[in-house]
């Protein structure tokens, strides 16, 4: 008995070899993984209009169908690839706030935040003051552009010329800020 349950070296009876691994055009794993992509319909939608033998042999071990009443199968949370989440864009007051903040004893920094309520990229955006600047630009929190030295004043007509949908009456001074 212990001589039967030993493994066996070489190639397994009745399998061919090499062996061929179909992938699902959706997810992009082996078909017999697609249940455990979050977006599994799509999926079977993909099978189903490719491969149709294949899809046959996944909606038979498919019990999803069948179980009526029962709980909604719980999908892997953590690990492999997942559908990207968009982050939520907050529905608040459309505006650009444009402040000064210290940086040093004579130096200062431009703080310009709101950009992205204008759907406005702000890698780009911070690029585009560093070259009309010709100073240093970076985008150092959410919706935040550090320019260095004080080019508030300008950015008044800067921004509307460059964005069309940013009117002036959008652009909002505070003044001198701490960091």
């Amino acid at each position: 008995m212990a001589e039967e349950n030993r493994l066996r070296i070489g190639p397994k009876e009745g399998v061919t070899y090499p062996i061929q691994v179909v992938y699902c055009g959706n997810c992009t794993m082996p078909i017999e993984y697609c249940e455990y992509y979050p977006e599994y319909d799509r999926c079977k939608q993909w099978l189903e209009k490719n491969l149709p033998r294949e899809f046959e042999k996944v909606k038979i071990g498919d019990n999803s169908d069948t179980a009526i009443g029962e709980e909604e199968k719980k999908r892997q949370k953590r690990g492999g690839k997942g559908i990207i989440k968009t982050k939520k864009k907050e529905e608040g007051p459309k505006q650009v706030c444009v402040s000064r903040a210290p940086r040093g004893k004579k130096k200062s920094v431009t703080v310009v935040t709101g950009l992205s309520t204008f759907d406005i990229d702000l890698k780009v955006a911070a690029k585009f003051f560093g070259q009309r600047f010709a100073c240093g630009s970076s985008v150092t929190g959410d919706d935040e552009i550090v320019i260095q030295g004080d080019v508030k004043d300008d950015l008044f007509d800067v921004i509307p010329e460059k964005w069309s949908e940013i009117d002036e009456d959008f652009i909002e001074d505070l003044g001198d800020q701490k960091r």
